[in-house]
C-alpha cells in the first residue's frame, strides 16, 4: 500500500493532467491539422477551402503562404485578423518552434504554423469543442510504489543522435542529453532521456503492455528529482496527445527505449 501523502499527492497530479488537456487551448480543443502546399492555401469556412474552418466564421477569410521559407497570412479585403493581440491584414507568421510563435485567434479558434521536419501546416483550435466537456476521464492503473524506482542520470560527453519514430510512420533524429539507468527485478536498466528547457528529464518509454492495456506505440514520463536524486516514478506514465486527439503530432519512443519487462503502472488504454 502506497504511503497516504505519496497517494494523496499522485492522485492530485492526475486529476491535474486531466484538466490540462481542458483547459482553453489544450488539446481536447484541437479540431485541426492542415498540411501546407506550396504557394497560397485559402482558409475559411467554405469546405472549399484548404484550411477550413467552424461554420460560425465567414466563409472565405483569407490566404496563407507558404513559400518554402516562411509562411505569411492576409485577410481578404475588408478584414482584419488578431495575430498576437494586434488587428492586421497582412503577417509573416513566426512558427509554433519559435521563440515567439505568432497566433492567429477569430471567435474562440486559434490558428499557428508547425514546423515537423521537412512539413509545414496549420495547427488549428476550436475552444467551443464539446469535447473539452465531456471526453472521458483518464483511466490509471492502481498505484504501485514498487514502480517508483531510484534511478541515476548519466550525461553523454557530447549529445547523441536517435531515431524516434512519429505518428506519420516516418522517423525522426533528435538528440539525447543522456540516459537514466535503474534495476528493476534484479536486471539494469537504461533509458535515454531528453533534457528540457527547464532541466527536467523527459521519457519516452514502450512495454510489454503496449496495444493490449496501454497506448499502442508507447507512453511518456518526466523523471522525479528530489534533493538531487532521480525517481523514475512509472505511476505518472502517461498517454501521448495523439490518444485523444486525431490533431496531434507525436512522437514515440526510440527502439532503445522498449523495456522486457510489464508496466503495469500509470494511464491506461481504451480503444475508442
Amino acid at each position: 500500500m502506497a504511503n497516504e501523502t505519496y497517494r494523496n499527492d499522485l492522485n492530485d497530479w492526475r486529476i491535474g493532467l486531466d484538466k490540462n488537456i481542458r483547459k482553453e487551448n489544450g488539446w481536447l480543443a484541437l479540431a485541426g491539422l492542415f498540411w501546407l502546399k506550396l504557394g497560397k492555401s485559402q482558409f475559411g469556412s467554405d469546405p472549399k477551402c484548404e484550411v477550413q474552418l467552424p461554420n460560425r466564421l465567414p466563409a472565405r477569410v483569407g490566404t496563407f503562404e507558404n513559400n518554402g521559407k516562411s509562411v505569411s497570412l492576409r485577410a481578404n479585403p475588408g478584414l482584419k485578423i488578431n495575430v498576437n493581440d494586434k488587428l492586421v491584414d497582412f503577417a509573416v507568421l513566426q512558427p509554433d518552434i519559435a521563440d515567439d510563435p505568432s497566433y492567429a485567434t477569430m471567435d474562440d479558434v486559434r490558428l499557428v504554423v508547425i514546423e515537423r521536419g521537412h512539413r509545414v501546416g496549420i495547427r488549428m483550435w476550436d475552444n467551443q469543442r464539446a469535447e473539452r466537456h465531456t471526453f472521458p476521464a483518464r483511466t490509471w492503473f492502481e498505484i504501485d510504489e514498487s514502480f517508483r524506482i531510484p534511478a541515476v542520470y548519466t550525461a553523454y560527453d557530447h549529445p547523441r543522435k536517435a531515431f524516434f519514430p512519429d505518428l506519420a510512420g516516418e522517423k525522426s533524429e533528435f538528440p539525447v542529453e543522456g540516459y537514466l539507468s535503474f534495476e528493476y527485478s534484479g536486471d539494469q536498466c537504461q533509458l535515454d532521456v531528453n533534457k528540457e528547457d527547464d532541466g527536467s528529464l523527459f521519457v519516452r518509454f514502450c512495454d510489454p503492455t503496449c496495444g493490449n492495456e496501454t497506448y499502442p506505440t508507447g507512453r511518456y514520463l518526466t523523471a522525479d528529482e528530489v534533493d538531487g536524486k532521480f525517481f523514475i516514478d512509472f505511476n505518472k506514465a502517461y498517454n501521448p496527445p495523439c490518444s485523444i486527439t486525431n490533431f496531434a503530432t507525436c512522437v514515440f519512443a526510440p527502439e532503445q527505449n522498449h523495456l522486457n519487462f510489464r508496466v503495469t503502472a500509470g494511464e491506461t488504454y481504451t480503444h475508442r
